[in-house]
């Protein structure tokens, strides 16, 4: 029994990670229900959305709930439950030794470092300037507010916790930086320098996860995850707009 229960913390640790780093719905369930199989849990179900797993290891088996409190993107972090689960499918590594991989990742921070995040940021901004015809001369611009914005919404993230008040806030601090940088005469263009800038806020993962859970056949969830998509874009559009309202 220790071992059977063992085994589905497994399972729900892994969906967990994958949800909470930004994978989609069909991917958690797959790789859920594939560990569930090599392990002898042939009849296994699991059911997920956004906000929470159900996992069921079979009619005479015990069923676990796990609640996803947060999400966020992490590609790595998705690889590397991915990676664990193939070699436990695979027979490589034991159900207890998966078990204690991913429970260090779950520890683990695999994100980097703020500066490089900012780069990263700015670096995006300046080439969707251009991207949307922007003038050159205003890519230093761009890619500054762009960071500076960026910057903001790791902060308001980090402070407060309210879903979509950091991408309003990180929009509201770009509107104001981009019309002090065009009075200042330092730029040309004021609505592509906004574009550009606000373009490292956009939810581009979580709109493309919704449609492929639509795809999927996972309503629920692709449902929920373009709300959450549209609710984050009018955020920053709310922040852009009150800007330019004053």
């Amino acid at each position: 029994m220790a071992q059977e229960e063992l085994a589905i913390d497994c399972f729900l640790l892994a969906g967990r990670l994958l949800i909470q780093s930004g994978a989609e719905t069909y991917r958690a369930e797959d790789t859920m229900l594939r560990m569930a199989s090599s392990q002898g849990f042939t009849d296994a179900q699991s059911f997920v959305t956004p906000t929470g797993i159900i996992f069921s290891a079979g009619h005479k088996r015990p069923t676990r709930i796990a609640q996803i409190a947060s999400r966020t993107t992490d590609l790595e972090k998705i690889a590397v439950v991915n990676a664990i689960s193939r070699r436990l499918t695979s027979g490589a590594i034991t159900v207890g030794d998966a078990y204690e991989e991913l429970l260090r990742l779950e520890r683990t921070n695999l994100f980097f470092p703020v500066w490089v995040q900012l780069i990263a940021a700015a670096t995006s901004s300046g080439c969707f300037l251009i991207l949307f015809n922007g003038k050159w001369i205003d890519v230093p611009s761009a890619m500054a507010i762009g960071a500076f914005g960026y910057l903001i919404y790791l902060a308001m993230h980090s402070l407060t916790r309210v879903k979509f008040f950091a991408e309003f806030t990180a929009s509201l601090f770009i509107g104001v930086a981009a019309m002090l940088v065009l009075k200042a005469g330092l730029g040309a263009q004021l609505d592509k320098i906004i574009i550009g800038s606000v373009m490292p806020l956009v939810p581009g993962l979580a709109i493309t996860n919704a449609v492929r859970d639509l795809m999927a056949g996972h309503f629920v969830s692709g449902v929920a995850k373009g709300m959450e998509a549209l609710l984050t874009a009018f955020a920053i559009g709310a922040g852009i707009a009150l800007t330019l309202s004053f």
